[in-house]
């Protein structure tokens, strides 16, 4: 399936924010062994700023009612599509450290990531400085899939007593169980692009 595409107008509303993500997936998207989608050419890796922007307003849409004066992600992917974010919101991104840098005070909050990929486990860390009670918080990420980062921020989140207002994700795979794991713990999730199904031969379904 192929699509031709240009830099989006946003024309308002999740439907017409899913349908150019899905659309700009099925352009540059490439799907690898073990169930990798790399769409790395535009979301987190080379950024494509106008798209992410659009994705950005869309968030703000979402849960521009919410008082969210923090936008929390993850250290390194998460980074743009939180900083597109935050713009509309006109408030701080705080991203997650892999670890704690020489610079960073001691005083931090800490939660553990388990990476599939690697089949290890890390500590993340925020800075009690950056995140608190007073924080209304909406977490921002690239992907939603297992949910170990996800619920990692969450955790994070409710050391510092910050509120969590919603989880906003560029693309969620649906089959997995990242979602069901932050409903379970109360949180909204909003998803701009769900996929149900990928196949070796770069067959995509999506979920709507």
């Amino acid at each position: 399936m192929s699509y031709t595409f240009s830099v989006p107008v946003w024309l308002g509303g999740k439907e017409n924010s899913m349908e150019l993500l899905e659309q700009r997936i099925c352009k540059d998207g490439k799907i690898y062994a073990g169930d990798v989608l790399k769409i790395d050419s535009f979301l987190n890796h080379q950024m494509d700023v106008d798209f992410l922007s659009v994705l950005g307003k869309e968030f703000y849409r979402l849960f521009a009612d919410c008082g969210v004066n923090k936008i929390l992600t993850m250290e390194a992917s998460g980074i743009g599509i939180a900083c597109m974010t935050a713009q509309f919101f006109h408030c701080p991104v705080v991203y997650a450290k892999k670890g704690r840098s020489s610079n960073m005070a001691s005083d931090v909050w800490r939660s553990q990531v388990h990476s599939y990929t690697h089949g290890s486990d890390h500590d993340v860390v925020v800075s009690r400085q950056y995140l608190g009670e007073h924080d209304r918080v909406l977490i921002v990420d690239d992907f939603l899939a297992r949910g170990s980062a996800a619920m990692a921020l969450l955790n994070i989140c409710r050391q510092a007593g910050a509120t969590v207002v919603g989880f906003g994700v560029c693309v969620e795979k649906t089959y997995q169980e990242g979602e069901r794991l932050l409903r379970n713990a109360g949180v909204r999730v909003e998803a701009l692009a769900k996929i149900k199904r990928m196949t070796p031969d770069g067959t995509i379904e999506f979920d709507r």
